[in-house]
């Protein structure tokens, strides 16, 4: 009876905190397998980028610089830079998405320059749609009752956002520029997390770091 008493109470230690899932990859003379796919950190930039999340594993998306140049060479030249490493997800709504990206963890921060915002809206075409897994930027928005002006559509730096679930209503009016190949794992427990009352999840959602990678195959 104590074993399974003491059981129930990791479980619900584990339920409460959101911190003890395993990984969802295999590790093995530096490669990483997910999903039987196998990949390998790139020194040099790629349109593969690995997304590991403390405690739960990585995400793998694909960048599409084809439909959104600007924001992928902004976010290459960030991962470049390891901008990402050890920032958390400080905005997080199960059912619409997870967002991070800001040093400061408030929602307010972010790097140090700002780039145009490629979607219809800006006079941009892409045709990228908020679908679940599609990597978005996040951008200030007008206040309540004005008009979105050129400040307001350009103001996206280092904060992006992965959709949980399809959320349409956002196209065209924010740059879609990637793509989660898998993971998808890791994004469901991240919009499950316990948040307050700001979407600020309760217990830190810590990504560990972002890097480039290439398909094992590639390499060999």
């Amino acid at each position: 009876m104590k074993k399974l008493m003491k059981f129930f109470a990791m479980f619900g230690a584990c339920t409460i905190l959101g911190a003890c899932s395993s990984s969802n990859y295999t590790l093995k003379d530096n490669v990483y397998e997910i999903e039987n796919t196998k990949y390998v950190i790139s020194e040099e930039e790629t349109n593969t980028v690995m997304i590991e999340v403390k405690n739960y594993g990585i995400m793998v998306a694909e960048l599409y610089p084809e439909i959104a140049p600007i924001t992928v060479e902004n976010f290459k030249k960030l991962v470049s830079e390891k901008f990402y490493d050890n920032l958390t997800f400080h905005r997080v709504i199960n059912g619409f998405m997870i967002q991070t990206g800001d040093p400061t963890a408030t929602g307010s921060g972010g790097s140090e320059e700002t780039i145009k915002g490629e979607f219809s809206l800006n006079g941009v075409p892409n045709d990228l749609s908020h679908t679940r897994g599609t990597l978005s930027m996040a951008r200030r928005g007008p206040q309540a009752g004005m008009e979105e002006t050129d400040e307001t559509m350009n103001s996206a730096s280092s904060q992006f956002f992965i959709v949980h679930k399809d959320s349409n209503f956002l196209d065209g009016s924010y740059a879609a520029f990637g793509k989660l190949l898998n993971g998808y794992d890791v994004l469901d427990k991240v919009a499950k997390i316990a948040t307050d009352d700001n979407d600020k999840p309760i217990v830190d959602q810590v990504i560990l770091k972002i890097r480039f990678v290439k398909d094992y195959e590639e390499k060999k």
